[in-house]
């Protein structure tokens, strides 16, 4: 390859931040078990409790409201499954039709095994949920809904939701409301307490932190069942051995994340609308999904028609351009995006997506060079197509 890789897929990990590296190392150099008494296990516990303490003073929370997880997929678990359960006999989990998996996985399940109603609350062409369309949904039987779920920004096409209003609808009715911060966390202004939901996810290696850790922020009064039984770790909400070192970058990197948001905002933001703009004028026909406006800074979500978004993907990666369809793969079938098709998308548009993602180390070199070799990838993808 004779130049460096155009890395466009920050919204799936992004780069760790040198400081997060540096926390990290700091603390790998020595050993301790935070549930130990001795010295070293009470100094592991230091570790711990200032870093719950640095995120819940950075995201709006109490540090008594912070439990470590091993990701956002189980902190996503924990509170559609946690909350569920502790709700019951309720039965309606309301959530939006296009969350992500880690959310819309475990309402499936617990509709299969639990009994649960899981409802999916539609969306517009912008992938937005509307309130009153949360309304109507609650108004069928408010009295048995034991949840709802709603992210706070979409990580295929972008769309921010108007999670202060919905949270705020949810409360009217006595109903728990949690969100998937994923996304949101260092792209926009987020405040666990000013957002008015019961509980909040949040990931490492979408901050610039390591994988493998991450948290859910659950409001004074929230008590989910645990989803994980042994030592009773994290107020016998997440039992499991602290990964004192991951969580020290985990707190490191949200710190520095929320306190660069906006200049980093502002930054990706030009960087975004330059690339959709490039894009349009290198491929005429291209469509532009979620909000054109009030969506993630780095998030830039395209349907190339014609195109298979898996074929595209492969023919921009062997010219160094890093990116994401907005499909899942099963067996090595390509299914359509359920969030395209939860916004009215035909299955060809659907499956004909890619997204754009940036982050804390993009520049215009990388649109540079996704432009130089984006038309050329889509003619042959066309043609491959029609073959």
């Amino acid at each position: 390859m004779s130049r460096p890789s155009a890395y466009l897929d920050h919204a799936a990990t992004t780069p760790m931040l040198p400081e997060a590296i540096e926390a990290m190392k700091e603390q790998l150099r020595l050993v301790g078990n935070a549930s130990s008494l001795h010295a070293t296990g009470r100094r592991v516990r230091r570790v711990v409790e200032e870093s719950r303490e640095t995120i819940a003073d950075t995201l709006g929370a109490r540090p008594s409201e912070v439990v470590f997880t091993s990701g956002g997929t189980e902190a996503d678990n924990l509170a559609v499954k946690g909350l569920y359960w502790a709700r019951r006999p309720r039965k309606r989990v309301l959530v939006s039709s296009v969350e992500h998996h880690a959310t819309l996985d475990p309402a499936h399940w617990l509709a299969d095994s639990q009994g649960a109603l899981v409802e999916l609350l539609e969306v517009d062409e912008l992938g937005r949920v509307h309130p009153d369309t949360l309304r109507a949904a609650i108004a069928r039987d408010p009295d048995d809904v034991a949840m709802i779920s709603v992210m706070w920004a979409n990580n295929e096409v972008g769309t921010v939701q108007p999670v202060h209003v919905l949270a705020a609808i949810a409360h009217d009715s006595g109903i728990p409301f949690h969100t998937d911060a994923v996304q949101a966390v260092g792209q926009l202004p987020v405040s666990f307490a000013d957002s008015g939901a019961d509980a909040l996810t949040v990931t490492g290696h979408k901050v610039g932190g390591p994988m493998g850790v991450g948290a859910l922020l659950l409001a004074r009064g929230m008590t989910p069942v645990s989803v994980m039984h042994g030592g009773g770790q994290e107020r016998d909400v997440r039992s499991g051995t602290l990964d004192a070192p991951a969580i020290a970058g985990l707190a490191t990197a949200i710190r520095v994340a929320v306190n660069e948001q906006e200049s980093l905002s502002r930054r990706l933001t030009a960087l975004r609308d330059e690339l959709i703009q490039r894009v349009r004028q290198a491929v005429p026909d291209v469509l532009l999904n979620g909000d054109p406006t009030d969506r993630l800074p780095g998030n830039a979500h395209f349907s190339f028609p014609g195109c298979e978004g898996d074929a595209l993907l492969m023919l921009l990666d062997a010219k160094g351009v890093e990116c994401s369809t907005g499909s899942a793969c099963s067996a090595g079938v390509a299914q359509p995006s359920h969030v395209l098709l939860a916004m009215g998308a035909d299955s060809a548009a659907a499956r004909g997506s890619l997204r754009f993602s940036l982050g804390h180390t993009s520049t215009h070199d990388d649109v540079d060079r996704l432009i130089e070799v984006l038309p050329a990838a889509v003619e042959r993808a066309r043609r491959a197509g029609l073959s």
